[in-house]
């Protein structure tokens, strides 16, 4: 009788974890253009580092996106059975946040070559008049650690908004299921897509060095994938980037397409206009970025006004 019941037992473990495979695997096809993103955007949020601190940083970003995890899952697990309705709200808040940090990205990027082009035209003026004296300090070692430590916050605060919706989704497609089988799912999706995006992460970081390692080698065609890898490096970085603040608008943009009936309608008219399928996805691709460059817009607009209402509100207050 014991007997038989362990087998029964073994058995219902056995059908509960072949559920929890073919259900990750399900959810895993259904997020896979948001990990895309989600490696995307953590390379581009980890470019410009040191070398001897490329993988202490990333593992603290993968140590914080697993903390993220903890809270997470079992949250979505509780919002989904006691205020189902709140998921969306949640979802569009976040993705306001990652169009603003994608908008924050570009206006950062345009206003510094904007002063990069200033201060170039300044010190040609002033070489012309009087010879560069000009000494450059590099950063000490406590700035060093502030602007690694912003960094990792930020990386980690992104993460938490992809994580976040890749739980949704993976929930989404487990809604039905038993609530043992939604833990499972869920619990597996978070492991394996922290694993395997900071796992890629800390491959590219380390990709020149790879290169340079293989340069010192004796034989030539070492030598020669060394050099290639040196050269693509660089450029694969700058492509990550490029393509990690164009996710954010992607991501942003579509759960608010995605979310929100008006912009919904209007991205179902968009596909139905066109009838080729690539042109149709493409331009839906497009419309998603659009939003989230206006929100992101509008959300920067916001917060800058409520920065110097705030500003002038202490100044008003010192004065008194």
């Amino acid at each position: 009788m014991a007997g038989s019941s362990l087998l029964l037992l073994l058995d219902d473990i056995t059908a509960l974890l072949d559920d929890i495979a073919t259900m990750s695997k399900v959810a895993g096809k259904k997020t896979a253009a948001v990990l895309g993103d989600d490696l995307a955007v953590n390379a581009q949020q980890l470019t410009g580092l040191s070398a001897e601190r490329e993988i202490p940083i990333v593992w603290s970003v993968a140590k914080g996106s697993f903390l993220n995890k903890l809270i997470l899952v079992p949250s979505a697990l509780a919002i989904s059975a006691i205020a189902p309705w709140l998921i969306i709200p949640l979802l569009i808040c976040g993705a306001l946040f990652l169009c603003f940090e994608g908008f924050e990205a570009v206006w950062h990027f345009l206003h510094n070559r904007k002063l990069h082009k200033k201060t170039s035209l300044s010190k040609e003026h002033a070489s012309e008049e009087a010879p560069d004296n000009t000494v450059i300090t590099p950063p000490d070692a406590a700035t060093i650690a502030a602007l690694e430590e912003e960094k990792i916050k930020g990386a980690i605060r992104t993460d938490f908004i992809l994580s976040a919706e890749i739980i949704v989704i993976t929930l989404g497609v487990v809604s039905a299921q038993a609530f043992i089988t939604q833990v499972g799912v869920l619990a597996t999706v978070a492991i394996l897509i922290t694993v395997g995006v900071y796992g890629l992460v800390a491959g590219i970081v380390k990709l020149d060095d790879l290169g340079l390692y293989l340069t010192r080698k004796a034989d030539a065609t070492s030598q020669k994938i060394g050099r290639g890898l040196l050269a693509f490096a660089p450029k694969l970085m700058k492509g990550l980037s490029v393509f990690g603040t164009l996710a954010m608008f992607m991501v942003g943009g579509g759960i608010i397409t995605h979310d929100i009936a008006f912009f919904h309608h209007i991205s179902e008219a968009i596909s139905h206009a066109l009838a080729n399928p690539f042109i149709s996805a493409t331009a839906s691709i497009l419309y998603d970025m659009f939003v989230g460059l206006i929100f992101g817009g509008l959300v920067l607009v916001a917060v800058r006004a409520y920065s110097t209402l705030i500003g002038f509100r202490l100044l008003h207050q010192k004065k008194r």
